[in-house]
């Protein structure tokens, strides 16, 4: 009973040595040793975790409005192209969304592509002449009676609501909104096709609409073109030669483009020759005159002729051009290539399938 009671430890003392493995916990320890005591033993409450979670949740939330706010807007400039949806509009301008910060504006004139002294060459309708309408190289607009009858339908949109449009930025207007045009579009891709055209080199068709005292107009792609009379594979003697050919459809070939003068000149004589004139074809032709060493045959009923000369009449040989040919005399003869350059020439020969054939035929005559 002598022994002296040993005082009981404390609490913390006790549970020091187990509190280090839960370190990392949402309680932690720090421990710091001096003299190989526990000197402090310290734990953390809930409540930093807590205050932490909150912090990062406001900082995403905030990461989120930022977004919301930074939308950035198509920035319209002019001569930009734009493709838009028609949203509302009347019957004197429409509203057109194109991605800006503000609907675009488009006055009715601009919806159609062209000013109104074209469009009786350009309408079509579908129900009666479609296909008489439609030629190559033409563009067709479809008729539609309350638009184009001069009266306004009060309220109502020249298109309607939710139809695509594609357009040409010209501006802005005072109120700071896109101010768009189809028309302008319009005329600038009729440009780049009447160019791709003329690159293409071939001839294309038109149906004649004027005439002035110079030669003849028409349209192309919707573009107004001018055919000088010099051009035409008719001699036009007179304002009535020219004045008939109103309504007449014709191949032509495009000779000059100047965008900026507006100016779009054609050429009959080119198409006809790119048409008629290629090595192959064969022509009806007429014995317009008689040389020693050949004879000039008019080329159909244009006023062109080639040179058939005496090596190409027959295979057989030819003494005298006067005892074969004759002045006026109908001919079939064949485009053959020519030694000079912008002549042509023309072969009776290359169509006898035996030697001396075409001769034997005059001398049956």
């Amino acid at each position: 009973m002598g022994q002296e009671r040993q005082e009981k430890p404390s609490k913390e003392e006790v549970l020091a040595p187990f509190l280090k493995f839960f370190k990392g916990s949402s309680d932690y320890v720090k421990e710091v040793e001096e003299d190989n005591e526990v000197l402090e033993v310290s734990e953390e409450k809930d409540d930093v975790s807590d205050e932490n979670e909150k912090e990062d949740k406001e900082e995403k939330e905030k990461e989120k409005e930022d977004k919301k706010i930074n939308v950035e807007y198509y920035e319209p400039k002019p001569g930009d192209f734009v493709v838009g949806v028609v949203v509302s509009g009347n019957e004197n301008k429409l509203d057109v969304n194109v991605g800006a910060d503000l609907l675009g504006s488009m006055l009715t004139k601009e919806v159609l592509p062209l000013n109104g002294k074209e469009m009786e060459h350009l309408l079509c309708d579908v129900n009666k002449d479609a296909e008489d309408f439609t030629v190559q190289g033409k563009l067709g607009i479809v008729k539609n009676d309350e638009v184009t009858s001069g009266v306004s339908v009060p309220g109502r949109p020249v298109v309607e609501t939710g139809t695509i449009l594609f357009a040409e930025v010209l501006g802005r207007t005072l109120s700071g909104r896109p101010l768009i045009s189809t028309r302008r579009l319009f005329r600038r891709t009729a440009w780049h096709r009447v160019r791709q055209i003329q690159q293409l080199n071939e001839p294309v068709e038109v149906r004649i609409t004027e005439w002035n005292t110079g030669g003849l107009l028409t349209t192309i792609e919707g573009l107004r073109a001018f055919l000088p009379k010099a051009e035409l594979v008719t001699r036009a003697n007179s304002f009535t030669d020219l004045k008939e050919n109103v309504g007449r459809r014709m191949f032509v070939e495009i000779t000059r483009i100047d965008e900026a003068k507006n100016s779009l000149v054609l050429s009959e004589k080119g198409a006809w020759e790119k048409r008629h004139l290629r090595e192959g074809t064969l022509l009806d032709g007429t014995v317009k005159t008689i040389y020693r060493y050949g004879a000039q045959i008019k080329i159909g009923n244009s006023n062109r002729s080639g040179l058939l000369h005496v090596s190409n009449i027959s295979r057989a040989e030819v003494t005298s051009v006067s005892d074969i040919l004759s002045v006026d005399e109908k001919v079939k003869v064949l485009v053959v290539k020519s030694l000079f350059p912008n002549k042509i020439s023309v072969s009776i020969a290359e169509l006898e399938s035996e030697s001396g054939l075409f001769l034997s035929n005059k001398e049956l005559d």
